[in-house]
Parts: structure tokens; sequence; C-alpha cells
């Protein structure tokens, strides 16, 4: 792997006052900016693990991950269970991105897992490829940052003004994690793609009650599609479901990286488990649907 570069591949934007932020390297050599500035003044440290805190204000409404739902997330990604939806992301994007150079934006970046499998697939046809990762939880970005060294690896808050240029990035991709469509459309090119990764009915149906998981909801296909109005178009849909056999170590992993690691500490949820096989049979079910930036009105 290879270090970010230091100057920003991709033109970001000060959070605070919109101006172009520029890499600072502190009077020293080092295969990363020391800082992000801009124009104004404002100054961005890189943290220790290389990433940037753009968390400005009075903060979100949205939760970020604790360090123990991030550690839960990385374990379970570690064992390869969720392989084949990366790799699907990455033959949906390769189309777009192939020919040598490119930039992809992963909003809700987490651990970085999928992340580093796009990298990695792309690296064939895409040497020059660019990435920028956006993560609330500044414990999952310890993690991308480390795993995904190349990348621009940010904190920030995806309901607020992005840290990025206008028509700055070729795909977008969006793994389980908020959408904010105008922002999306304002940083894709013309010709960009979303790429947007949901569960399905019947998504980890064997072990969701037992573990306190949420259900997903009948509505959430509408409520995507109404959520890209006026900013998207469908181009394509893919549903892949995902066969795993889980230990019991694994489920609680599963169960505590997502929504109900927020309500259920990691004990009580393998409290629940007592009664479950030591290897239990869990089928995954994804949404894979790739938009395109809608047209001028009229």
């Amino acid at each position: 792997m290879v270090h970010m570069p230091s100057s920003p591949a991709v033109p970001l934007l000060c959070p605070l006052c919109r101006a172009p932020l520029n890499a600072a390297d502190g009077g020293q050599a080092a295969p990363r900016p020391a800082a992000l500035v801009c124009a104004s003044g404002h100054s961005f440290d890189a943290a220790r693990q290389g990433y940037f805190n753009l968390l400005v204000g009075k903060g979100t409404v949205f939760e970020a991950d604790s360090a123990e739902m991030v550690a839960a997330r990385f374990a379970f990604l570690e064992g390869g269970h969720y392989r084949p939806l990366s790799d699907a992301v990455a033959t949906a994007v390769t189309p777009v991105l192939s020919g040598g150079a490119g930039t992809i934006l992963d909003s809700g970046t987490g651990t970085g897992h999928y992340l580093r499998a796009l990298l990695d697939a792309l690296a064939p046809t895409t040497p020059g490829l660019t990435a920028v990762a956006l993560d609330i939880s500044k414990f999952a970005l310890r993690r991308a940052a480390r795993l995904n060294p190349e990348a621009i690896n940010l904190v920030c808050d995806v309901w607020q003004p992005l840290p990025v240029a206008d028509a700055a990035v070729d795909v977008i991709t969006v793994i389980f994690a908020p959408r904010n469509a105008a922002e999306f459309a304002r940083v894709l090119r013309p010709g960009g793609r979303l790429v947007v990764v949901t569960p399905r009915a019947g998504h980890l149906a064997a072990v969701t009650r037992q573990t306190g998981m949420l259900g997903i909801g009948a509505d959430k296909d509408d409520r995507l599609a109404e959520s890209m109005s006026g900013h998207f178009v469908v181009r394509s849909v893919q549903d892949l479901d995902v066969p795993m056999v889980l230990t019991r170590g694994d489920v609680a992993d599963l169960a505590f990286m997502g929504p109900a690691g927020h309500h259920l500490d990691r004990a009580a949820i393998y409290g629940r488990l007592d009664g479950l096989a030591a290897a239990t049979e869990v089928e995954a079910r994804f949404r894979i649907t790739v938009f395109s930036p809608a047209g001028p009105p009229g």
C-alpha cells in the first residue's frame, strides 16, 4: 500500500468557510500531510492514525458508533463473511472507473473493509484511483485509516455540507450508511454513479429476533426511492443472497456492530444466544442499487 499524497488529489473544502483546503506538511517531509488548512487560517491536524477530524459546530443528531461497536464490526468483516458483497460492489463500479484514473467517495466507510476490497479490485484497471473515505465515528476512522492509508480519511457528518468540491468524484458508495442525496448529487461528476447497498426483507432473519436486531421495514425500498427522487434515477438493481455459517461469537459481533449496539451492550446480546447452535446457518440478503444523476428539470 502507498500512503496518501502530500497534497490532496481531490479538491477539499473547509467545513467552516467552504474555502479550499490545502495540505500543510509542518515543515517536515512526511508520507501524509500534517494538517489541512484553508486561506482563512482554519486548520485541521492529522490524527496519529492518519485521518482528519472535520466535525465542527454543535455536533450531529446522528449517533456515532462506539469503539466497542467498531471493534465488533472489524472482527466480523475480517472473517470475510461479507466478502461476496464487496466483490459485487466492485463489479458494479468497475465500468465507471476503468481507464487509468478516477475518484471514489466511500460515505459511511466504517472500518474501511469495503473500500479496501474496492481499491484492491480496481487497482489493475485504475492505477490512478483516488479515494476519499467519510465517517462520523472517529473510532471507525482510526481503523479505516490504518487499513486504507492511501485514502483521504475524514471524520465528518454526512448530513452537513460535505467537505468536497462540486463535481469532484466519479463514484460514491454508500453501504449501510445514511444518504444525503442533495450533497451526493453536488459532488458527483456528470456521468458518475452512486452505488447504494441496503438490506432486503429476510436479511439475517434466523437470528434477528433472538439478538434484538432491528427488522427490515416493508417500506424500505420506497423510502430509498423517495430519498433519491429529484436528484438521481435508478440505473440497475441487483439482489444478492449470501449464505453464512456463523459461530455464537460471529452472531454477537453481527448484532452488536449494527443499530442494536446503540441500545444493547455486547454482553447482553451474547446472553441472548444460550439456545443458539454452535454453528448457525444465516442468510444475508442485500440489494445493490446503482443510480445516475438526474437530468436538469424539463
